[in-house]
């Protein structure tokens, strides 16, 4: 169980400058700007999308909170 919890940590120093190398190696310096462009719009993209569920969610538990008032506030008139 504990192995696995190591496995999913985070790199230290050593494995991020092996990683960037790696990354060096595969794809030359003059493509890396163009990845982290496309990286950073693609993060950007999905926060947007995030963002909005998260006001459709809102929204929607306003209007419910809505309706059981309005339901209330019938009731009561009855």
């Amino acid at each position: 169980m504990m192995n696995m919890i190591f496995l999913f940590s985070l790199p230290g120093g050593g494995e991020l400058i092996v990683i960037v190398f790696v990354v060096l190696l595969l794809f030359g310096g003059k493509k890396i700007p163009e990845l982290m462009r496309g990286l950073g719009k693609g993060i950007r993209e999905f926060n947007n999308a995030r963002n909005s569920i998260e006001e459709e969610i809102k929204e929607g538990m306003k209007e419910s909170e809505h309706k059981k008032i309005e339901e209330n506030k019938s009731a009561e008139v009855k």
